[in-house]
């Protein structure tokens, strides 16, 4: 009987092998030899899944949206407004070597897509879908009363776009400036900036009671 694939499963295991080599080598070191045998397969075996090392590092992004997205779903499944806000600006920042790989991923797309219009169309519209969701929760902040008059959404949306975007690089260059908990406190910083109320925000990174297991209880 012939040997069942699962090809799914084989794409995923490249992709974590992938994020292993990046972490290591950068993206310029990362040989697709080298993903192969991180990964355990044969380096002919990879042609039939990603032709290129661009392929790969295309699925790559996309896994690692994907992935950040169902984690955003489950965070913020009985959240709303600011406290829903927080948790999905927790998943995209850097607060854990998983999410740092995935920063690591997200930077050697970007240095890609800047000549790649493929690639860059692929970031545009993801990069929307967090936009859409962002607005969204700002429109339930603003119906809780939780958001300062007088603000435009556009601006709180590019602000939080630039501050958690811009963390995956400052926290993979300088992480002695960028700690998880420097990153939640620079998030309550600005969420305060907006907040209608400031002790209606969770306490910051420097309470002991904040958080639990290195996430905010209210937050992720």
């Amino acid at each position: 009987m012939p040997k069942i694939v699962d090809h799914d499963k084989r794409r995923v295991e490249l992709v974590e092998a992938t994020w292993r080599i990046i972490a290591k080598r950068g993206i310029e070191g990362a040989t697709m030899r080298e993903i192969a045998m991180e990964a355990g397969f044969a380096n002919g075996a990879l042609k039939p899944y990603f032709p290129t090392k661009d392929d790969l590092l295309t699925f790559a992004f996309a896994h690692v949206f994907n992935q950040t997205n169902a984690r955003m779903g489950n965070s913020t499944a009985h959240q709303h407004g600011l406290s829903a806000l927080r948790s999905y600006c927790h998943e995209i920042l850097p607060l854990d070597a998983e999410r740092l790989n995935e920063a690591r991923i997200a930077i050697a797309f970007w240095q890609r897509a800047l000549t790649d219009p493929a690639k860059a169309a692929l970031h545009d519209s993801s990069m929307e879908q967090w936009r859409e969701s962002l607005f969204a929760r700002l429109r339930e902040a603003r119906d809780l009363g939780e958001l300062k008059e007088g603000l435009n959404d556009d601006d709180i949306v590019g602000g939080i776009m630039t501050f958690a975007l811009g963390a995956q690089i400052t926290a993979t260059l300088t992480p002695e400036h960028h700690s998880p908990d420097q990153l939640r406190s620079q998030l309550e910083a600005y969420l305060s900036l907006i907040s209608a109320e400031r002790s209606a925000l969770v306490p910051t990174a420097g309470s002991a009671s904040s958080h639990e297991g290195g996430r905010f209880l209210s937050g992720c």
